[in-house]
C-alpha cells in the first residue's frame, strides 16, 4: 500500500497538500528514456524552452508566491522575491552556459585544429531544501536542462507542494514530462534516488546530509556530486562609522528568513570593551521586529520556522548554550507552544568553553568579544565551515587583510553575510561544500568538456623505431 506525504502550513498547522510517495527507480527510468531526445536538440531549442518556463512562472507569480509563503511560513514579500529569482535564473543560466561552457577551436600544426565542446552527463538527481524550496533547486535544474540533461527532482519532504508546482511550470512550458520528473518522499526516497541509476546528484542542504552522500558516492567516482552545504558564518563589526547601519546589517544577516539561510550570520564578532553601543542598537532593533503569519498586515519581517520539531531542536540548542555559560541579551522565546514561532535571539558566548561548531539553523546570533582585529580574524576562522563571512566597518586595508586571511567562499564588506548574487559563483570550503560552486558556476557541473583533435584527412608517420627495409639482415 502506498504511503501518503502530508504538508502543513507552519503558521496555522492546517493541512496544505498531500501526495503519494514515489518510486526512485521508476522516476529515473522515465528520465533515462527521455534523455536522448532532449540531449539531441540544439542548445538554442532548449534555451527557448526554458524561456517559455520563465514566462509561465511570471504569469503564475501571485499563486506561486502564495503557495511558498503558506508552505514555508516566510512573509509574502519574501516569497515574491523567491519567485522573481526563479524567473531571473533562466537568463542568468543562459549567460553562464555561454561563458562557462562555450565551444572553442584552436588552430594546430599542419592544418589540424583542437576543439573543445561540452556534453550533458545524462540523468541528474536534484535534492532540494525547504528554506528556498523553489529558488535553490531551480538553481540546479535550469542549468542542468540547458546543458541537455534530464532531471529527477526530489523536494524536501517539508515543502513538496512547492516542488510539485515548480515541476508543473516546466511541463506547462512544453518541456517533456520525462525530462523533468518529480519524486515525492522523505529521507529514504532521497537515499534511494542517490543510489539509483543516475549520472550525478546536485544537493543543497545540511553538512550532515552532505557527508552521508559523500560516503554513499565513495565507490562511484564516475558520478558527479555537487554539494552546497551550510555554514557557521562570522559577521565581524569593527569600529563602525554608522552604528545604526551596522546594527541593521546584523539584523539582516542573522534573522532574515527566520535565520533559515545557509549564509545567515551565526557569530557576531566584536571588539571587547567597545561592544555595548552596538549591542544596544541591535537589541533595540530586535524589539521592533514584527513576527507574524506570512500574510499579516503590516507585513512581518519574520514568520515561523519550518515546523514544531525544528523549533524544539533550536530551543534545545539555545538551552545548551546557556548551560555552557552563554549570557542571553535577547532570549529565544516561543510565543505559541503549538506553533513554530520563535523570537530573534542574541547571546554572548565569549566565555563558553567547548562552544559547538555547528550551524544553528534559526534566529540565533552568538556574540564573541575579542581583543584586536587579528583575534577577530582568528575567531572568524575558528570553524570547520567556510561559506560566508562579512566585515562591517574598518578600513579598505583592513578589508583586504580580512579577505586575504578569512577562509570562506563569500567574503563581503559593509554588506550582510546573506543575499549572494546569482550572477556570481556561490559556494564554500571546509564542511560548506565539495568545491563545486553553484549559482553562475552551476554550468560547470552540468556538462563535461570533450577535447577533439581534428584534421580533414588522415596523415600519420612514425619517425623512429622502424627497421629500414633496404637493409638486409644476415
Amino acid at each position: 500500500m502506498s504511503k501518503t506525504l502530508i504538508s502543513t502550513d507552519p503558521a496555522t498547522g492546517a493541512k496544505l497538500w498531500s501526495g503519494l510517495f514515489g518510486d526512485a527507480a521508476a522516476e529515473v527510468a522515465a528520465a533515462r528514456a527521455a534523455f536522448p531526445e532532449w540531449a539531441a536538440h540544439s542548445v538554442a531549442y532548449r534555451i527557448e524552452a526554458l524561456r517559455r518556463f520563465a514566462n509561465v512562472v511570471r504569469k503564475k507569480e501571485e499563486e506561486f508566491a502564495t503557495l511558498i509563503a503558506r508552505e514555508t511560513g516566510k512573509p509574502l514579500w519574501e516569497a515574491k522575491t523567491e519567485v522573481a529569482a526563479v524567473v531571473n535564473k533562466v537568463d542568468i543560466s543562459i549567460t553562464a552556459y555561454a561563458e562557462r561552457t562555450p565551444k572553442r577551436t584552436i588552430e594546430a600544426a599542419m592544418g589540424s585544429k583542437i576543439s573543445v565542446r561540452h556534453k550533458p552527463h545524462g540523468v541528474l538527481a536534484v535534492l532540494g531544501p525547504y528554506n528556498f524550496p523553489a529558488h535553490l533547486p531551480n538553481g540546479h535544474i535550469v542549468p542542468a536542462l540547458i546543458a541537455g540533461n534530464a532531471v529527477v527532482f526530489k523536494p524536501s519532504e517539508k515543502t513538496p507542494a512547492t516542488g510539485e508546482f515548480l515541476v508543473g511550470c516546466f511541463h506547462d512550458a512544453g518541456i517533456p514530462e520525462g525530462v523533468i520528473r518529480l519524486l515525492v518522499g522523505g529521507p529514504e526516497e532521497g537515499k534511494a534516488l542517490a543510489g539509483a541509476d543516475i549520472d550525478g546528484l546536485l544537493f543543497t542542504g545540511s553538512a550532515g546530509a552532505g557527508m552521508s552522500l559523500h560516503r554513499q558516492f565513495a565507490e562511484t567516482p564516475q558520478r558527479i556530486l555537487a554539494l552546497e552545504l551550510g555554514g557557521n558564518n562570522p559577521l565581524v563589526i569593527w569600529q563602525p562609522k554608522d552604528l545604526e547601519a551596522a546594527a541593521t546589517i546584523a539584523i539582516q544577516s542573522a534573522y532574515l528568513t527566520a535565520g533559515q539561510r545557509c549564509t545567515a550570520a551565526r557569530r557576531l564578532i566584536v571588539e571587547h570593551g567597545q561592544e555595548k553601543p552596538l549591542l544596544d542598537a541591535i537589541a533595540k532593533l530586535i524589539d521592533k521586529i514584527i513576527i507574524d503569519e506570512p500574510f499579516g498586515d503590516p507585513q512581518p519581517f519574520m514568520g515561523p520556522v519550518i515546523d514544531n520539531a525544528t523549533a524544539s531542536q533550536l530551543q534545545d540548542q539555545w538551552v545548551e548554550l546557556m548551560i555552557k555559560g552563554g549570557k542571553p541579551i535577547r532570549r529565544l522565546d516561543r510565543p505559541y507552544e503549538d506553533r513554530p514561532y520563535l523570537t530573534p535571539a542574541l547571546i554572548d558566548v565569549t566565555d563558553v568553553k567547548d562552544r559547538p561548531d555547528e550551524e544553528i539553523f534559526g534566529p540565533v546570533l552568538q556574540v564573541v568579544r575579542v581583543k584586536d582585529f587579528d583575534s577577530a580574524i582568528e575567531e572568524a576562522n575558528a570553524t570547520r565551515f567556510g561559506l560566508a563571512a562579512s566585515l562591517v566597518g574598518g578600513s579598505p586595508e583592513m578589508f583586504e587583510k580580512f579577505w586575504s586571511h578569512v577562509r570562506a567562499g563569500v567574503i563581503n564588506w559593509n554588506k550582510p553575510t546573506n543575499g549572494a548574487p546569482s550572477t556570481a559563483p556561490f559556494g564554500g570550503v571546509g564542511l560548506s561544500g565539495n568545491h563545486r560552486p553553484s549559482a553562475f558556476y552551476a554550468a560547470d557541473y552540468c556538462a563535461y568538456p570533450v577535447t577533439s583533435s581534428q584534421a580533414n584527412s588522415a596523415r600519420g608517420s612514425i619517425g623512429q623505431g622502424l627497421r629500414d627495409p633496404n637493409i638486409l639482415e644476415d
